[in-house]
């Protein structure tokens, strides 16, 4: 690791350096400065290498943080899926349109974007922990209430709601991880919380093959909802077991709380605006294909739900993989370099997968396992890269705010998608996706590397 001194965010004053090891940090706020990296205030440091070094470097403290945060982000996955792997059985019962189908995705997201922006404000003012805790049970009680919808209104109205709590919990388990890490592992660590998405996906696919495979349509699509209740049990964990990093929790007893007006001055701007067009483009590639690659394997290619199920488990094998990797990659290139990597992969995977001849869906089963792999090894760094671009009094809130709005106006992208699957076909269609990737790559042109940044 460099000796160098770390870039500070934009935004931050300086702040003086300990010059020894009976200088106090408390009023300087700077556990987590590269002299005395102990981000979780135990004490406790672990310098040696090893795959699971990062874990190590956590700490008691920082260990349940990560445990909350992965369960939350996993259980979040399990609730999003629900609704993506039923749309073509609810689109057959309320008899829908493929626009209307689009539109329970694109409500979903649009909302979130609204959640995740107050959720990171609630993480700033109140704590990284209480919004957690919101979150997780928003989401999950506005899931369970989707499979009691009597028609497509209501159910348009319940899955924008669990928007509410679904945009927020990434925001916020994000950055209570990144509190408690040092600026060395800071990649890996949050690129692990990042591949709860494929657990929860996997689990969500199994639950899918086991509910369609013994239940009539009609029915089986509400179950899946039902099962969305699942993350009422980890709120009892993260009461329990789960606190703020020390440099969080001193900040709340300071008058410097998050706002969004804070986010538009002058040295945030530029990065508020950037970030939040960075996130536009992966997530609106993202949820293009999380949203409707199922109804491609299912409707275009002819799939059957367990035939669907194998080829959606190359996709997800791909995509643990490719958070786990690309969280290392985020540490050794830096965040923009892996970013712009994968988002160039991503748009030329998207382009083979939908142009594969009707007859070959043995190729398709195996560029299923690179598509997942790029299409969430590009989100690797994002929890990091942004926790990293602002300073602690607006880090829930500009990661709220940035990643959500991003994910409001990705949403549109599903959208275009469905909008056109009428006349393009949805495998013509999804070249929407490989577009969105390239407005991240443009947007990156606009932020600075963070990499080796403390958190302070």
């Amino acid at each position: 690791m460099s000796t160098t001194p770390a870039a500070r965010p934009p935004g931050e004053t300086p702040r003086p350096k300990p010059h020894g090891p009976d200088e106090k940090l408390g009023k300087a706020d700077d556990t987590s400065a590269p002299d005395n990296p102990d981000p979780h205030g135990d004490g406790t440091n672990s310098d040696d290498g090893g795959p699971f070094a990062w874990f190590r470097d956590l700490g008691p403290r920082g260990r349940h943080a990560f445990a909350g945060a992965f369960g939350g982000y996993g259980l979040d996955s399990y609730d999003f899926y629900a609704l993506p792997l039923g749309m073509v059985a609810i689109a057959a019962y309320f008899g829908l349109s493929s626009g209307e189908t689009g539109l329970l995705a694109t409500v979903t997201l649009v909302v979130s974007a609204l959640g995740g922006a107050l959720a990171g404000i609630l993480a700033d003012r109140f704590g990284r922990v209480r919004a957690l805790l919101i979150t997780v049970i928003t989401y999950a009680v506005f899931t369970v209430l989707c499979g009691l919808a009597p028609n497509y209104e209501t159910l348009l109205v319940f899955r924008a709601l669990q928007g509410l709590g679904f945009g927020g919990e990434w925001a916020v388990g994000a950055v209570l991880v990144a509190e408690y890490t040092s600026a060395r592992h800071r990649g890996r660590t949050l690129a692990t919380v990042q591949s709860a998405w494929a657990v929860g996906w996997g689990l969500a696919v199994l639950v899918y093959t086991a509910v369609f495979g013994l239940l009539d349509d009609g029915l089986a699509w509400r179950v899946m909802f039902f099962t969305g209740a699942l993350p009422a049990l980890l709120v009892f964990y993260v009461r329990r077991h789960v606190s703020d990093a020390p440099v969080a929790a001193r900040r709340l007893e300071s008058a410097e709380r998050g706002s969004f007006a804070a986010l538009f001055r002058p040295g945030l701007l530029r990065t508020t605006l950037f970030a939040s067009l960075l996130a536009t483009g992966v997530q609106g590639g993202y949820y293009t294909l999380a949203t409707w690659v199922p109804a491609f394997l299912g409707g275009e290619r002819g799939l059957t739900v367990v035939t669907t199920g194998g080829f959606l488990a190359a996709q997800i094998a791909g995509a643990f993989a490719g958070y786990l990797t690309g969280g290392y990659l985020t540490d050794l290139l830096g965040r923009k370099a892996t970013i712009a990597l994968f988002a160039a992969l991503s748009a030329g995977c998207v382009m083979g997968y939908t142009h594969v001849p009707a007859h070959a869906n043995g190729l398709l089963l195996v560029l299923g396992f690179p598509l997942g792999f790029c299409m969430s090894a590009i989100f690797s760094g994002f929890g990091s890269f942004l926790a990293e671009l602002y300073p602690t009094s607006v880090r829930g809130t500009g990661q709220g705010f940035t990643y959500n709005v991003g994910r409001g106006l990705g949403a549109f992208f599903p959208t275009l998608v469905g909008a056109m699957a009428d006349s393009w076909g949805v495998g013509g269609a999804l070249v929407f996706a490989a577009l969105a990737y390239g407005i991240a790559a443009l947007a990156l042109l606009g932020l600075p590397e963070t990499r080796g940044r403390e958190l302070a």
